[in-house]
């Protein structure tokens, strides 16, 4: 008779799921501590945007990226530190709150019924990045309109379409091009045809500008792109979803997308000036979710950017909210050269090391850049939990900088700030928003860019945990 195995414990809880837990209380800007010094030079408003609470009633979300929006800020000058961090409340989430149950379809949380599956609409959770335009501050998620936040006090002030201008989703991925003084950005459409609107957002200028569109093939995922001086380019990885199961309830949005490497990548390079004669052609199969750069030179188009082999990521991030990760995730940087006359993209991987949130100096963006700033997995080991090192890459070499923050630290993506009146690419800070798992604290480090591997020179300690965001921005002193 076969022995019968025996149960298998389950896992011990890691360190870092207690960061999934809900923001504990909201506030306005108050003094908070600060460890080290901070630079004078260093004034301005570090904003973070990331989910803060992770379900509604007695119903968890299904996936890291359904989590309720909430805003962290964290004002810097003449050497001390304030800390604001509130909710984000669009319309959805406060029914939701109202109800005390799910009522919304969300990336990985279906809704509850058929007839709110088809007619009920997406919830906007407001929970990926910030964006600040022409003084106004916005939190973004790639399926709704942008979330208008106040400035001062980092209230809500609703749901926008910006003067009508903007259609019902904007990307939580804005990019600005230097040599434009402008900022560009997308939105999916899903319909009879999936439909991708393209945005100009002129530095000095109110008003948003309509470039046009075009249509996608099927309905896909399209997370981030990148822009350069004269194209937006965007990888439209080999994923479909499955209506039918979505639509019946047959698990969420993020259950039902398929990977079908046999249709390879597109690539769309849009012309900014030409936006009707995009160029289109098929690659290699391979995921994105985040861009660092593009630029041109000697006829090519440059990008660098995380590359995954597929989607299993998605299920990495699925799995981070429930404490355990058996889902091994393998994104590195690369730098993709594309042809566009020819129709081809030749990929080069840059680092070994698993990392993601690419990001570089505000002053290159569109143009060439020497260095991409990033969070990643210290060893080979580390990926089942958050990224738990900041990685400094030269493009020009391929010299990497490695650093921890500490034990049990985890980094959030590396926001690079230039010195005042400063050039080189390294020559400001990173701020980052850590977590010391060990403490069960968060805080935001300060490093030197050109020296990161010594360390903190500050790091200003919240008074409470705020739950791991995605992306920030930085909005100098006025």
């Amino acid at each position: 008779m076969p022995s019968l195995a025996l149960p298998q414990s389950p896992p011990a809880s890691p360190s870092w799921l207690k960061a999934f837990r809900d923001l504990p209380h909201t506030y306005g800007f108050q003094p908070v501590k600060v460890e080290g010094r901070l630079p004078p030079e260093l004034e301005g408003t570090l904003v973070r945007v990331g989910p803060v609470t992770f379900g509604v009633g007695e119903q968890r979300y299904g996936h890291w990226f359904d989590g309720d929006g909430g805003v962290l800020a964290v004002r810097l000058g003449g050497g001390e530190a304030r800390a604001a961090a509130r909710l984000i409340e669009t319309p959805s989430i406060r029914a939701e709150r109202t109800a005390g149950k799910v009522l919304f379809s969300n990336y990985g949380t279906p809704a509850p019924t058929l007839w709110r599956r088809l007619f009920g609409g997406v919830k906007n959770a407001a929970n990926t990045s910030a964006m600040t335009w022409n003084g106004r501050l916005f939190a973004l998620v790639e399926a709704s309109r942008p979330t208008e936040l106040l400035m001062d006090d980092l209230r809500t002030l609703g749901e926008t379409d910006l003067d009508g201008l903007v259609g019902p989703a904007f990307s939580a991925h804005p990019h600005p091009v230097v040599p434009r003084k402008a900022s560009y950005n997308f939105g999916v459409r899903y319909g009879a045809v999936t439909w991708l609107d393209l945005y100009e957002l002129p530095d000095d200028k109110p008003a948003v500008r309509h470039l046009g569109g075009l249509p996608l093939p099927g309905t896909v995922l399209v997370h981030d792109f990148i822009a350069t001086a004269n194209h937006l380019v965007f990888l439209v990885a080999p994923m479909r979803m499955n209506l039918f199961r979505t639509m019946m309830g047959r698990g969420s949005l993020s259950e039902n997308f398929e990977w079908k490497p046999e249709l390879g990548t597109e690539v769309i390079v849009v012309p900014i000036d030409r936006p009707s004669k995009a160029v289109r052609f098929q690659a290699e199969p391979f995921h994105a979710w985040h861009f660092g750069n593009g630029f041109e030179q000697g006829g090519r188009i440059y990008i660098d950017f995380v590359r995954y082999p597929d989607f299993r990521t998605n299920q990495w991030l699925a799995e981070q909210m429930k404490g355990w990760a058996n889902t091994e995730i393998d994104g590195t940087l690369h730098r993709a050269t594309l042809d566009v006359k020819a129709g081809t993209l030749h990929c080069e991987q840059v680092s070994e090391r698993r990392c993601e949130f690419p990001g570089i100096s505000p002053l290159r963006a569109g143009i060439r850049h020497r260095y991409v700033y990033l969070a990643g997995h210290a060893g080979r080991e580390t990926w089942r939990g958050p990224q738990d090192a900041v990685i400094k890459v030269d493009m020009d070499t391929g010299a990497e900088t490695m650093v921890r923050l500490g034990d049990e630290h985890h980094p959030s993506e590396p926001l690079f700030i230039p010195r005042p009146g400063g050039q080189a690419e390294d020559d400001g800070w990173l701020l980052i928003q850590g977590y010391d798992a060990a403490q069960d604290q968060s805080y935001i480090a300060v490093l030197d860019a050109k020296t990161p591997q010594s360390g903190p020179v500050a790091r200003v300690v919240l008074e409470h945990v705020f739950p791991f965001t995605f992306h920030g921005t930085w909005v100098p002193k006025r």
